[in-house]
């Protein structure tokens, strides 16, 4: 039975990492970490954690972790990546978004390079049940030769949008996009906020890939709706189009069509979400085991699918069309989130 803990409480992510842990196969919730002790103790007592601490490196040094979930604000990620990588964690799970501007998203690439700890992404939408047995569909053909991909959230980017990316990607695994052609628009989202979550309102974006395949991504208000729910938190969706048919997944409905025949579904967000977290968290403990089971949410991918937003921004400040070649050296442009600011300001 290996051993897990958590570094931050707050939100609903942290309590569905906790909630998972009742269908985790062999790991279990030991230690959490948070630096407001009532908010700790409050957690703790909900989710029956006997260890807790008010600095993550001591609960790293004493626990001795296998797994480590970070909730935290993403300014803040690297700091515990490196502490995680001293102590000598295995693996870590960390929310999205990875980054916030291109700073610390290089900061955080060249770390991935050298690291050993195992790093992933906490996209559990990826292990849903029914997005399993979508994605597991296209990949053996089911609807032929993929040709299009259209995907959708109502929140912005910083909160969906890589949710939705790593989605396009789930679709089509090991292709990486070529070039990307983005706008954005709307300010309210790029200021200051505890999260450091940072966007502008609505975006939409074009993006390449080398196969031939072309995907829409659209994020905020102006996205489509894509259930009856009224939480804009509940709208994330994504079809996938191929030369013999489609499928279309939303948070609470299936669709798919194959030579002429269609088929579709119902499911339960919530309960799939807990499942979904359960087999994500399983997979890392499957990757402690065998360096050959390398984990779909890996840093690597994830750090693909981050520099993508950050050259949807780029594309739309410059107004041009951005080839997706490896991550510069230094920032293409500095403190880009301010640079939003400025320019959105004045729209």
């Amino acid at each position: 039975m290996y051993k897990c803990a958590s570094v931050g409480v707050s939100g609903s992510r942290a309590r569905g990492h906790a909630e998972a842990y009742s269908h985790v196969r062999r790991g279990r919730l030991v230690a959490v970490s948070t630096r407001r002790r009532e908010s700790l103790d409050a957690f703790a007592d909900e989710y029956d954690v006997p260890a807790r601490y008010t600095d993550y490196r001591e609960m790293f040094s004493r626990e001795r972790p296998d797994l480590v979930h970070v909730n935290t604000p993403p300014d803040v990620r690297l700091e515990i990546f490196e502490a995680a990588e001293e102590a000598g964690v295995p693996t870590v799970i960390v929310e999205k978004p990875l980054a916030v501007q291109w700073e610390d998203f290089l900061a955080i690439h060249r770390f991935a390079q050298r690291a050993k700890v195992k790093i992933a992404v906490n996209h559990q939408l990826h292990f849903h049940p029914r997005r399993q047995t979508l994605q597991k569909l296209v990949r053996e053909g089911g609807i032929g030769e993929v040709r299009f991909i259209d995907a959708s959230a109502r929140m912005n980017m910083a909160y969906q949008g890589t949710h939705t990316l790593q989605a396009i990607g789930a679709f089509q695994p090991d292709v990486a996009a070529s070039s990307v052609f983005g706008q954005v628009s709307g300010a309210e989202g790029l200021q200051e906020n505890p999260k450091r979550h940072y966007a502008p309102d609505h975006c939409v974006a074009s993006i390449a890939y080398p196969n031939g395949v072309h995907a829409l991504l659209r994020c905020g208000p102006s996205a489509p709706l894509a259930t009856d729910r009224e939480s804009i938190a509940m709208h994330k969706r994504i079809a996938v189009h191929g030369t013999r048919g489609f499928v279309r997944w939303t948070m609470f409905s299936c669709e798919t069509g194959r030579d002429g025949k269609i088929e579709s579904g119902r499911h339960d967000y919530f309960e799939e979400d807990v499942l979904g977290q359960a087999a994500m968290t399983d997979a890392m403990l499957d990757w402690i085991e065998d360096d050959a089971k390398v984990h779909p949410l890996n840093i690597h991918n994830a750090l693909r699918e981050f520099h993508i937003v950050l050259n949807i921004y780029m594309s739309a400040l410059r107004r041009e069309v951005r080839p997706l070649a490896d991550p510069p050296g230094t920032p293409p442009q500095p403190n880009l989130i301010d640079e939003m600011r400025r320019q959105l300001a004045q729209a």
